[in-house]
């Protein structure tokens, strides 16, 4: 039976607030685990102790990428739509630990094959980088599990879980530190092996719920294929987002100095903090649902307006928010000094807002599986934003760089609206012939 357009959009945003609620849990749950992280190394791991951890963090994002950015995001779109058990949800799940399982082994060879690059700032020899790929194998195992749930909408079992990860690798950390006083490289292979641990009670949640059937036959190589697909666009991810962003920030350092790009840096690290809970809000409610409604893609386009519509007014009050309190806020999370960097925040919480339009519009790309478009997109998206940069930092210095981010996705998500107008176009409306009749 039809629903009212404000039915539709109550029912929406009721699904929304529930999925929060869990996804809640688990992003405070994540933000707490990283504070007291970030203060454990900061403490006791002595000099470098901090950057010796962004060191480790970044290595394990590098060998993290391609299976959570690639295959797990596959995972959701296939299984989503499947009844756990069946034929082809084995498929897909055997294609995605196949699939992962070389990923981790090609991390291993990278971290054997080229310590220097990789290790050398950690000071540890080829026992430590084996048992750091027995860590990694467990924490992608992990992943996928997760991604499992969600797939299936148990989005309390994945909050339960996320706290767990969020509490053990803390823990670790400050058994090392403080009670057996080993060393800062000890220390974080506690805190892998201990967030990897987590597989266990992860594997026990998803068996319970019927969710790992036992994988049995051939490997299913259209399965592979497919997801192969994904794995594309998270290659696109780190060669056109990932490079990029470091790029920036090595050409900001050069042009502007350490003192100047702080201030940048401070308002781009808030930025990564509520963007951390955007994307795990999207990535745990809205996608599983958007991948789901593959097979109606009229019911995918208007599912998209209505969340369009709920998350344009909302997030545009939270974002304005923050930017009323940025004379408190900034001196809160950083230093007294980080105040000076008031003047970036307006353009960069503008930015994000379309930024965050964008993504949610642009999930359609990755529901779908068009990865010629994804990757093109991605590429465009760079090249777009490395010419904006161009031409407004010699002009505007700093404040070009949140600029230039804010025209990139304002003409993204213009782009964005223009490429899916028929599907975001309400069904039963058909454009006008220039005559004025009826297409």
């Amino acid at each position: 039976m039809p629903t009212s357009q404000t039915e539709s959009r109550s029912a929406v945003f009721g699904r929304l607030v529930r999925g929060s609620a869990a996804v809640g849990v688990a992003v405070g749950a994540r933000t707490v685990g990283a504070l007291v992280l970030n203060k454990l190394l900061a403490v006791y791991g002595g000099p470098g102790g901090l950057t010796l951890l962004a060191h480790f963090q970044n290595l394990l994002a590098l060998f993290t990428t391609l299976p959570n950015d690639g295959v797990h995001v596959g995972v959701v779109k296939y299984l989503a739509p499947l009844r756990a058990g069946s034929g082809r949800y084995r498929a897909w799940l055997g294609a995605a630990a196949v699939l992962n399982a070389a990923a981790v082994l090609l991390a291993l060879g990278a971290v054997l094959l080229l310590p220097g690059p990789l290790l050398g700032v950690l000071g540890v020899g080829p026992g430590w980088a084996l048992a750091f790929g027995a860590g990694l194998a467990l924490l992608v195992g992990h992943a996928l599990l997760i991604v499992v749930l969600l797939a299936a909408g148990r989005l309390w079992a994945y909050a339960a879980l996320t706290v767990l990860l969020s509490l053990l690798g803390p823990l670790a950390v400050g058994g090392v530190l403080l009670g057996y006083h080993g060393t800062v490289a000890q220390a974080l292979l506690a805190y892998l092996t201990a967030q990897g641990l987590t597989l266990l009670p992860a594997a026990v949640v998803a068996l319970r719920a019927g969710l790992l059937p036992r994988l049995r036959g051939r490997l299913s190589r259209p399965a592979l294929r497919g997801l192969g697909r994904f794995l594309l666009m998270a290659l696109s991810v780190l060669l056109f987002s990932k490079a990029v962003d470091f790029a920036l920030r090595e050409v900001l350092i050069r042009q502007f100095g350490l003192a100047a790009t702080d201030l940048w840096q401070a308002v781009v690290k808030l930025s990564d903090n509520y963007t951390m809970v955007f994307s795990a809000l999207v990535g745990s409610v809205y996608y599983p649902r958007l991948a789901a409604l593959s097979s109606h893609p009229h019911q995918q386009g208007r599912f998209v307006v209505l969340v369009l519509r709920v998350l344009a007014p909302g997030l545009a009050v939270g974002l304005g928010a923050i930017w009323l309190a940025r004379n408190w806020l900034l001196p809160l999370l950083f230093e007294p000094r980080f105040a000076a960097a008031g003047f970036l925040l307006g353009p960069q919480l503008l930015a994000d807002w379309l930024k965050f339009l964008t993504w949610t519009l642009f999930f359609l790309f990755t529901a779908r599986a068009q990865v010629g478009r994804y990757v093109a997109v991605q590429a465009g998206s760079a090249g777009l934003f490395g010419l904006l940069l161009v031409l407004l930092l010699p002009r505007l210095g700093l404040l070009g760089a949140p600029l230039a981010q804010g025209l990139r996705y304002a003409l993204l998500l213009s782009g964005g609206l223009w490429h899916f107008r028929r599907d975001l176009r309400p069904p039963g409306i058909r454009p006008e012939l220039p005559d004025g009749r009826g297409g």
